[in-house]
């Protein structure tokens, strides 16, 4: 009996020892840090440049005085419809007219005859642009018909939908250009007025030969008036400035000349933060070939290439937006749909290589990986992952290859 006793003593102490040992043990162990982790899914991925941008009308028209003379209050502001060739915008007295010498008479005689020549030759492109309008009209339903019956390919809708754009934007150019050389010819035709040439101020439109009204040369709105006050002007001073906003409206972005070269006329572009609720469409139309030294908010110097980008949207969309509004651009310089993603705060550069820490058994396996773009929240992979592999989030100099981990929550 004291045998048996002495024998259970010594499992006590033996099993005491082996728990204190323990403790020990699992004491000086590490513990497994906390991490968050993601995963490699599919989805859709778009890399875009953001930058400021600005709406400007791109064709502006500037109402100058054809006179040296007295101008009258202006009586329309900023936002006021207009209409070309009626809506009266302005009134000015010509002040008492010198008497033209042959010599200046003839060569004002000769700069109305070369003022209505130009008008001929804008008329003349102006039926030239209609034709070819009408043309691309044509092209476009006809496509547009081989489309609907499965003949024709997406792509050729899209060109035949872009080259009638093209011929719509020939035809309001040249009519722009007629205005320009209307007011060009009415301007040398008051060049001709003298001080007994009450018969050609009448001509000209004013029927007492006194008040010479201005008209607006093209359908749109008045941005803003130069000139309200009642005043003496000289020839060819500034009055307002007129633009279409409904219809030629876009967005200027100055982008860095490292981010202009990868962008390419006609790539889509997402307008946000205009002020409405909607996000507009738009695309590239022009890049410029030269950039502008400029300097940052923080005195950097950049060099900056301006880039002009059509409205999509139509005018029903963005009510309120007006020349020279802020609003924020994306253009979309890639996009793919269905590739695997990693998130970018995973990846990591190891000895000139993109890596990751991937998630096995709670052990971080160091894995090096190949990948492609990137919007900066998910990557492109390539190879090295497969779908539904589990990283780490924002490794820390702590993580190593074998390191124990456990998830701090659910990605």
């Amino acid at each position: 009996m004291p045998k048996r006793a002495k024998l259970s003593r010594n499992v006590l102490i033996v099993g005491a020892i082996a728990a204190v040992a323990a403790t020990i043990v699992l004491t000086m162990m590490p513990k497994p840090t906390e991490v968050d982790l993601g995963k490699v899914v599919r989805g859709d991925l778009t890399v875009t440049i953001d930058e400021e941008g600005r709406t400007h009308v791109r064709e502006t028209y500037t109402v100058s005085t054809p006179v040296a003379g007295r101008l009258l209050r202006v009586q329309v502001h900023p936002g006021d419809s207009v209409v070309r060739g009626e809506t009266v915008v302005a009134q000015m007295r010509p002040i008492n007219p010198t008497v033209l010498d042959s010599r200046t008479r003839e060569q004002a005689s000769a700069a109305v005859d070369a003022a209505t020549a130009a008008l001929r030759l804008a008329q003349a492109n102006l039926n030239a642009a209609e034709a070819s309008e009408q043309l691309a009209t044509t092209e476009y339903e006809r496509t547009l018909s081989l489309y609907e019956s499965g003949i024709a390919s997406q792509a050729a809708l899209e060109r035949a939908e872009g080259a009638m754009r093209s011929g719509r934007a020939s035809r309001e150019t040249a009519e722009a250009a007629i205005a320009m050389r209307e007011a060009e010819l009415a301007n040398a035709r008051a060049s001709l007025i003298a001080r007994d040439d009450i018969g050609l101020a009448n001509a000209i439109g004013d029927a007492r030969g006194d008040e010479i009204p201005l008209y607006s040369p093209i359908d749109g709105r008045i941005l803003q008036v130069l000139q309200e006050s009642e005043t003496t002007l000289p020839a060819g001073a500034p009055i307002m400035e007129i633009g279409d906003i409904a219809s030629d409206l876009e967005v200027v972005v100055e982008l860095i000349s490292s981010d202009a070269v990868q962008v390419g006329v006609g790539d889509p572009v997402i307008l946000r933060d205009w002020g409405g609720v909607n996000e507009l469409r738009g695309e590239v139309r022009r890049i410029d070939p030269f950039g502008v030294t400029k300097y940052s908010a923080l005195g950097v110097e950049e060099q900056r290439v301006r880039v002009e980008i059509a409205l999509l949207s139509p005018v029903e969309q963005r009510p309120g937006l007006g020349h020279g509004y802020r609003l924020e651009a994306a253009i979309v310089i890639w996009e793919a749909e269905e590739v695997p993603l990693v998130p970018s705060s995973a990846l990591f550069r190891e000895d000139g290589l993109w890596s990751v820490f991937v998630a096995i058994d709670g052990i971080a396996r160091l894995t090096n990986v190949e990948i492609g773009e990137s919007d900066g929240i998910a990557t492109e992979v390539l190879d090295g992952l497969t779908e539904q592999d589990r990283v780490v989030l924002y490794p820390s100099a702590a993580i190593e290859d074998g390191s124990r981990i456990v998830a701090r929550s659910d990605e």
